[in-house]
């Protein structure tokens, strides 16, 4: 199991790509042999493992410290098959999933300040 925001983030990238092949591959039965099933497992499986990258992406930016550009470019990287693996060793090579410890509050930490501010 990951015990970092950088090994889950990796995790679920690759899962997410594994999950696009195993979709395209689904697909090709479909289309190709007439075997409609694997589309709806595998359809079912990569909209869970899409929305856990999602969820993942959103999480992990605050406490890696990506700016909103990157978040964007890791959310965008979630549409093409494969992208997200492209995403994970661009941002690895960047040093962009590596904790920094800085003193300066995070995004989520400056949220939760303003909603108790607010209240």
């Amino acid at each position: 199991m990951p015990r970092t925001y950088a090994g889950w983030f990796r995790a679920v990238a690759i899962a997410e790509a594994f999950s696009w092949v195993g979709l395209l591959v689904a697909m090709a039965f479909k289309y190709g042999f007439q075997q409609p099933l694997g589309v709806t497992v595998m359809g079912w499986v990569h909209g869970l493992v899409f929305t856990a990258y999602v969820v993942t992406c959103l999480v992990v930016f605050s406490p890696l410290r990506w700016r909103f550009g990157v978040l964007v470019l890791a959310l965008v990287a979630s549409i093409p098959p494969l992208a997200s693996v492209w995403f994970e060793r661009w941002a690895n090579r960047r040093g962009l999933l590596t904790e920094s410890d800085s003193d300066e509050p995070t995004f989520w930490g400056r949220v939760r300040y303003a909603v108790r501010e607010l209240n």
